[in-house]
């Protein structure tokens, strides 16, 4: 059983790259790390980079009472990965002409049945 919310979220992101590279993507990198905020998945695909949050649930759709996980990427959340995807940017020493996209995975885990279901939010403006 999942013992705490790092381990819920390593789980839920590994649900994720996996969803992804079903779908084509090529995992770039995870977990990445700025004292101002974290990107949880860097992808590419079609010669686009894509940045995705993770938001990983124990409780299914129908137990959340209107509460949608992905309400937590609010506006102080995106404005840090603003900061986040353009120091990524600057560090690979990224042109500007290369087209980028973030994306919202929400991963809602039963822990009963060991299943998950994934809930793929693309093209989500910063």
């Amino acid at each position: 059983m999942v013992q705490n919310s790092r381990q819920k979220g390593n789980i839920g992101e590994e649900i994720a790259c996996r969803f992804l590279v079903k779908r084509g993507y090529k995992i770039v990198a995870r977990n990445y790390l700025k004292k101002w905020g974290e990107i949880d998945i860097v992808a590419t695909k079609n010669s686009g980079i894509h940045f995705i949050e993770v938001k990983s649930v124990t409780k299914k759709r129908s137990e959340t009472g209107g509460y949608n996980p992905e309400e937590n990427v609010h506006v102080l959340k995106q404005r840090r990965l603003r900061r986040v995807i353009q120091t990524y940017f600057l560090e690979k020493r990224i042109g500007l002409g290369v087209e980028f996209k973030f994306h919202v995975i929400v991963v809602y885990m039963d822990m009963k049945t060991r299943r998950a279901s994934v809930s793929f939010i693309e093209n989500v403006i910063l």
